[in-house]
């Protein structure tokens, strides 16, 4: 595929590099760059990125996960080994780089656990945002849909929460070690209570020791950190 479109592009004039491997890894040879977009999303910000773009350049990137919420980000490298930037408000989403996709996961089997009302409305994780805020607030888990709910299952401890209406209201039922729904349900309150911001209200932080947190409304605003 990689040679095919290289002929492609030489048929149409142009001559640019091209390097067949992981992309995750970026090209350290033709380091330092200005900016590098990526056309492909991640969990998180590949250190070799970082490393490969001068002081002042920028990152620009789809930042997703095994929901399939996805955020458009925009990061500038700055000379203290720092990367900051905010998101658009662009809806945009791409396949998730390989060694970040989701791993295979059993049949889902729906578990009573424990059973208590909700305190947000489910549909919120069809909203773009409130979708991004859920995967944000529990990014092990796979996000589904059923005719009256959604589901949440932890790929990484079998965790699961569901909703089924419950009168004019939503019950949820969580088992296993993580209570999901109390996750999500924390990330959406906590955006609700600050107006509901769109994407372009939130921003992005990677740190010099690996630390990479999405922060609502400003850098010392609430925060969920990416799983590096």
């Amino acid at each position: 595929m990689a040679a095919a479109a290289a002929d492609h592009i030489h048929a149409a004039g142009y001559q640019p590099t091209l390097i067949t491997g992981d992309g995750l890894a970026g090209h350290k040879d033709g380091a330092e760059y200005d900016h590098i977009v990526a056309t492909c999303a991640v969990r998180h910000i590949p250190p070799a990125w970082l490393y490969q773009v001068r002081d002042g350049g920028t990152i620009t990137t789809t930042i997703s996960g095994w929901m399939l919420a996805s955020g458009l980000v925009r990061l500038t490298v700055h000379d203290d080994g720092t990367a900051t930037g905010r998101f658009h408000t662009d809806q945009i989403s791409y396949m998730l780089a390989r060694p970040h996709e989701r791993p295979p996961r059993p049949t889902f089997h729906q578990h009573p656990g424990t059973t208590r009302p909700t305190r947000v409305n489910p549909a919120l994780l069809e909203d773009w945002t409130g979708q991004f805020l859920a995967q944000l607030a529990a990014p092990s888990a796979e996000l589904m849909t059923t005719g009256t709910g959604v589901v949440l299952v932890d790929t990484a401890t079998g965790s699961q929460a569901w909703t089924e209406p419950a009168g004019d209201g939503w019950t949820v039922h969580q088992h296993g070690p993580l209570n999901l729904w109390d996750q999500v349900e924390d990330a959406l309150t906590t955006w609700q209570s600050t107006g509901s911001p769109a994407q372009s209200g939130f921003g992005l932080t990677v740190e010099p020791d690996g630390t990479q947190r999405v922060w609502m409304s400003a850098p010392d605003g609430p925060s969920w950190d990416l799983p590096v």
